[in-house]
């Protein structure tokens, strides 16, 4: 089988396409053809050396495909060869073929081709299990998302905006921004000439029930002092860094919760309940054409180098697709 490999780690220049021993499935797991691979932020953590994969994993980078079943493993049931499915991974995407705990696999929503179902499993499992499951965001309460054009930001405004919430995002253009508002979100932030508690404080009677934040450490004073009273920010990724300080006394006021989560690390059991209850609750919306997956462009496995190039620099909206 085919798959990307590292020369080390670094630049985009690292990966490239080799032949690889083919993956078997085993025990409770699924052998996928994949059709093709999402690219995530965390993929290029990985390729730089700073986001290792959990032990036991497949050392590929690639942490959602989708495919055609092509073998199953001892004790699965409910899924066929020859089925398309999309799935939740910790590792081997970027390859012509990829084993998964069967609890990870998905159905392809109705309405989705296969290619484009590579773009659902990873944001919608984040957006899911932080948003709704562990911050209990409510129709009608308010939710602030940072990088609101991304592939993560496009799915949580389609999906707050559907079950009721009022959104505001940030983003970094006009057109990024319109973009964003085209999806649902109620108020649009520059962030290159806004100062989004600002605008939190214009825009909402005493701040935000939940914020999304990929950013980390940079924007963890001001996230605090845009939580509304009983707010919860849910911090996902750590591009403005790893190491701040928090206003204990501020998030006290506020009686307000900082909730840091991953999801690649998680127990298979606890992936397979997120994964389950994204197809009960949000495949229905997909199906219907409510909630949309936002697909940037395809990129053939081959340029590999190249994706990771565009998704480095910011130039893209929604999803990058890696296609075999």
């Amino acid at each position: 089988m085919r798959a990307v490999v590292a020369t080390g780690t670094g630049g985009p220049e690292v990966l490239s396409v080799a032949e690889v021993p083919d993956v078997e499935p085993g025990p409770g797991e699924v052998v996928l053809e994949v059709a093709a691979a999402g690219l995530n932020r965390a993929d290029l953590l990985q390729r730089q050396g700073f986001y290792p994969p959990p032990p036991g994993t497949s050392d590929v980078i690639g942490m959602e495909c989708s495919g055609t079943v092509a073998a199953l493993g001892e004790g699965v049931v409910g899924w066929e060869v020859g089925q398309e499915a999309c799935a939740l991974l910790a590792g081997g995407g970027y390859a012509s073929r990829v084993a998964v705990p069967a609890g990870q696999l998905m159905p392809v929503p109705d309405g989705v081709d296969l290619v484009t179902a590579a773009a659902l499993p990873e944001v919608a499992c984040t957006v899911w299990s932080n948003v709704f499951m562990v911050a209990g965001l409510k129709p009608h309460e308010s939710l602030l998302v940072h990088g609101g054009a991304g592939g993560i930001g496009t799915f949580a405004i389609q999906l707050a905006h559907h079950l009721g919430a009022r959104v505001l995002t940030t983003g970094g253009t006009p057109e990024k921004l319109a973009f964003c508002a085209g999806l649902g979100a109620d108020v649009t932030i520059n962030y290159r000439d806004e100062d989004f508690v600002e605008v939190v404080g214009r825009e909402t009677d005493g701040g935000v029930d939940v914020i999304l934040d990929n950013m980390g450490a940079k924007y963890l004073a001001r996230n605090v002092a845009a939580l509304a009273t009983e707010g919860r920010l849910v911090i996902i990724g750590m591009q403005g860094g790893t190491k701040a300080e928090l206003d204990i006394g501020a998030l006290l006021r506020k009686r307000g919760a900082v909730i840091a989560t991953t999801l690649r690390a998680r127990p298979t059991a606890e992936k397979a309940a997120i994964c389950g209850a994204v197809v009960e609750h949000v495949w229905p919306l997909v199906s219907q054409g409510l909630v949309k997956p936002v697909v940037h462009g395809t990129v053939p496995l081959a340029d590999v180098a190249d994706a990771h190039r565009l998704m480095e620099s910011g130039d893209h909206t929604g999803k990058i697709l890696l296609t075999l």
